[in-house]
């Protein structure tokens, strides 16, 4: 079933005319990561360029931090009988006009996330990276800030840690919430270990 859904979404073109009308004017290219064996999901937000050309999810310093906060190396993380990568888009959405990143379009999220976790019902732990997938998820129960979802990560286990997007762009929030790294890293960690 997941080979089958892996090779349907990673032929995907619905955004192909809206990613055409991007500053970046780039073509559709899913990166697909899901498995029927992993028991740890992390549901992200959407592949940024580097994983757009690399074909490869969070294969940037925003993955490497990542991988720190889980606690593994390179060769768990890729193990797709370890860990199953879902983003709220498979694709790259662009930048905008002044080069910001655009948001993960609704659309791929409409057509494939329902199919996609249908297809992984093994997943035991899902780490929410970023606002988007948090929202998605948790829907009326995120609260007003990603900050005070974070903050309230408790509220949401024992098979769900929303976590912030680990981009660089986030590093003085890492420094104004040190809480981050000394209450819920070294529980994320005990799981994925336990998990993996």
């Amino acid at each position: 079933m997941i080979n089958t859904f892996t090779k349907e979404a990673s032929a995907c073109q619905a955004c192909a005319a809206e990613f055409a009308e991007t500053h970046t004017q780039h073509e559709p290219r899913p990166v697909v990561w899901l498995s029927d064996k992993a028991r740890v999901l992390i549901a992200g937000q959407a592949p940024g360029i580097r994983v757009h050309k690399s074909g490869i999810q969070f294969d940037d310093p925003s993955g490497d931090r990542l991988r720190d906060w889980m606690g593994v190396d390179r060769d768990l993380f890729y193990n797709r009988d370890k860990v199953a990568i879902l983003p709220m888009a498979f694709c790259f959405p662009g930048y905008d006009a002044k080069g910001s990143d655009l948001p993960p379009p609704k659309r791929c999220a409409e057509l494939w996330r329902d199919k996609a976790l249908a297809a992984m019902p093994q997943v035991e732990l899902t780490l929410l990276v970023g606002e988007y997938a948090q929202k998605w998820t948790l829907g009326k129960r995120t609260a007003k800030t990603l900050t005070a979802t974070v903050e309230q990560w408790r509220d949401y286990g024992p098979n769900i840690i929303p976590l912030p997007h680990p981009s660089w762009r986030n590093t003085g929030w890492l420094k104004k919430n040190p809480w981050f790294e000394a209450d819920v890293l070294p529980t994320l960690r005990a799981k994925v270990a336990e998990l993996t």
